[in-house]
């Protein structure tokens, strides 16, 4: 099924139809939108009739200088089988040869009241959030001081029960269980709740739990930018772990590459807290303050001054 339809962005920017009811339920394919004032000139040779097509002042006001038969020709080129629907802008008036190729394409009309420039950035935003390339991760998504941690796991190993009590320590939970994942940007990945789990997280024992009602709303967020992932897995006495955290996992999620800490689970641990730690020293390295390069260092150095033995 498509993403979005013309119809949506009717509904979504308050657009007026003028004509080619029949075409609204055309796909939009691409977050691309093209002004074709060239195409409006005679130029038809490259035409991106998939993409969503706005005229503003300078386009119409070219195309009220073409004869007759030239505006009937030009119109009935840019209203193509393909091409999801015509945008005009500023509330300006919409040439009939227009209205008429649209009524007998069926290719959508609309008009905004907005400038150009703000029309396009609107569309470009909602077009690339929706078209974003999308995932689903078994997972817990918290924000913790700004950064957006997933954590992940096997069934059991205590996602959840460590997100109740960062929820508790003041964090905010974003998804349980599963979060879905769209890539807006390059290396941007944002985490959302699906909408039949949202603000619910579940605690074995004790069942699902709605953290807006007992926490409040300052304890959700509806989505968040994805920073790090914390994998929480049983201890294992035969694997040998990190100690110094100079060595760096990478998590490969749709196209973007995300630090990754494996973080062993056995009785004792205070895994919220680390967590909590994890995320703030995630931030303090992007920061430019490493705590383990700089004890690397400090070694170094040592040793280099053949001091090592004294300690």
């Amino acid at each position: 099924m498509a993403k979005v339809r013309t119809e949506d962005l009717i509904e979504r920017f308050q657009l007026e139809l003028i004509s080619g009811e029949d075409g609204l339920h055309r796909p939009i394919i691409t977050s691309d939108i093209s002004r074709p004032g060239i195409e409006i000139a005679g130029f038809h040779i490259y035409y991106p009739a998939e993409r969503l097509q706005l005229l503003g002042r300078s386009e119409l006001y070219f195309f009220d200088t073409l004869e007759d038969h030239v505006k009937r020709e030009r119109a009935r080129k840019i209203c193509n089988d393909e091409t999801p629907g015509i945008i005009i802008s500023r509330g300006l008036d919409v040439p009939k040869e227009l209205i008429d190729a649209s009524e007998e394409k069926a290719v959508p009309v609309m008009r905004s009241q907005m400038t150009t420039t703000r029309l396009v950035s609107k569309l470009t935003n909602f077009l690339e959030s929706r078209l974003a390339p999308t995932t689903a991760v078994h997972g817990v998504l918290v924000d913790i001081y700004g950064i957006g941690v997933l954590i992940t796991g096997t069934s059991g190993v205590g996602k959840s029960e460590t997100a109740l009590e960062l929820v508790k320590r003041g964090h905010q939970l974003v998804a349980d269980d599963s979060v879905e994942i769209r890539q807006e940007q390059e290396n941007t990945l944002v985490g959302t709740a699906p909408e039949l789990i949202k603000h619910l997280l579940e605690i074995r024992g004790l069942g699902i739990i709605n953290i807006m009602t007992l926490f409040g709303a300052g304890a959700i967020r509806n989505h968040k930018k994805i920073s790090l992932v914390v994998h929480l897995e049983l201890w294992n006495p035969n694997k040998t772990y990190d100690r110094l955290g100079l060595d760096e996992d990478r998590m490969k999620i749709i196209d973007t590459e995300l630090t990754k800490l494996t973080i062993p689970v056995r009785p004792g641990r205070n895994l919220s807290v680390i967590v909590e730690v994890a995320a703030m020293n995630f931030r303090l390295k992007g920061m430019g303050m490493n705590a383990a390069q700089e004890f690397s260092d400090r070694l170094s150095d040592v040793i280099e001054e053949g001091e090592f033995e004294e300690y």
